[in-house]
């Protein structure tokens, strides 16, 4: 079942046992609190973990602007991020890995002509897996605890039990592909 924002919020809520919210509008103290967190505690828990279900992939575009008389002289060129752009993951062109980057206002710096980009994205909330719900409404329970309920100790409980949560979310996350084989170590080919 795909849960929107105010739902994930609502069951925090719950879970405190706070009044669930309808809207992040209505004129109550939690759903001020919810409004005012909830954005940035999603945003920081993609951030926090490269995500499978959240990783996404691109050419990236060079901006306008941007061109040989305008570029530093190393022959970098700044490139514009994708709107639901989090977290880099990593840079490629067509000769492999790009090792040194700078990432600037919605836009990286690379001393390449073309850039791949392996990142994770800002999604709907409903394409969210289980999992990362469960993990996300945790931490929300726990953010939004102190300032509801004034009880440090609750909310110290509500953060050890967020964490739990993530720990799981990360370890779905983990089984959704088959892991990475280490094909190439000079360890292996050492034993003969």
């Amino acid at each position: 079942m795909a849960l929107s924002d105010v739902a994930l919020c609502a069951r925090a809520l719950v879970m405190i046992g706070a009044a669930p919210i309808s809207s992040f509008e209505e004129d109550v103290a939690e759903a001020e609190i919810a409004r005012m967190l909830y954005a940035s505690v999603r945003d920081g828990m993609l951030a926090g973990y490269p995500w499978r279900f959240a990783g996404r992939g691109c050419w990236l575009s060079r901006l306008a602007g941007d061109d040989a008389a305008t570029s530093p002289q190393d022959g970098s060129h700044l490139f514009a991020l994708p709107r639901d752009f989090i977290r880099l993951l990593s840079l490629e062109n067509d000769g492999g890995k790009i090792a040194r980057f700078e990432l600037r206002d919605q836009a990286v710096l690379v001393a390449s002509d073309s850039a791949y980009l392996s990142y994770v994205a800002r999604l709907p909330e409903g394409s969210f897996p289980a999992w990362f719900d469960m993990a996300l409404m945790a931490r929300l329970a726990a953010e939004f605890c102190l300032p509801l309920t004034e009880s440090s100790t609750r909310a110290e409980y509500l953060f050890k039990r967020a964490e739990d949560q993530l720990r799981e979310a990360r370890l779905a996350d983990a089984q959704q592909s088959t892991p990475h084989a280490i094909d190439d170590f000079s360890l292996i080919s050492a034993r003969g």
